[in-house]
């Protein structure tokens, strides 16, 4: 399937699956009439395949080591990201960031590292299902610097275009998204 393609089919997948229109609180603690959960897309077999081819096509030139965000939006994206990768022979790691650590174990808040293995000196993309402000990226961001990782990027699959743009700037961050909420607004 073309690009093009495999972008309008999960753009109809994310509306049958994900989209709604209703008044919600989002995690910003916004209102707003329309909402996503891509919850329901990641976790669809055709959704998250194309998630991940798309989000991968995005990304494969960005010199990436890790792919990983703040749990639970992160969690499918990232693993899906790390099994395409790898089969097109170009691997990108997972990872997580708890957005409380564990209070047994290890207690770590980011997790996913194998033993001995850590964030430090590796080029990062923080992954987002659905960005409003982009307060959740900068959580992860923050666990990451503090592991001693450099994001290269942040990258969300739908971005509300309600702030997180302004928010990256002001971080110094670059930030990028497959999709726009206003391409499902108009549709």
């Amino acid at each position: 399937m073309s690009r093009s393609a495999s972008r309008a089919r999960l753009a109809e997948i994310i509306r049958k699956r994900s989209f709604g229109r209703g008044e919600i609180t989002l995690a910003s603690g916004r209102k707003s009439d329309f909402y996503f959960n891509l919850k329901p897309t990641m976790l669809d077999p055709e959704g998250a395949a194309l998630l991940a081819e798309l989000t991968y096509d995005a990304l494969k030139d960005d010199n990436l080591d890790f792919v990983g965000g703040l749990e639970m939006g992160a969690v499918p994206l990232a693993g899906a990201i790390a099994q395409l990768s790898w089969l097109k022979g170009h691997p990108i790691a997972a990872f997580f960031v708890r957005k409380k650590p564990k209070e047994h174990g290890a207690r770590l808040s980011v997790e996913g590292l194998a033993k001995g293995e850590t964030l430090e000196g590796k080029r990062i993309v923080i992954v987002e299902d659905v960005t409003t402000t982009g307060g959740s990226a900068l959580k992860a961001v923050e666990a990451v610097r503090e592991a001693g990782g450099e994001i290269a990027l942040v990258f969300t699959m739908v971005d509300r275009e309600e702030g997180a743009t302004e928010t990256f700037a002001e971080a110094g961050l670059q930030f990028r998204a497959l999709y726009k909420a206003g391409e499902f607004l108009r549709g």
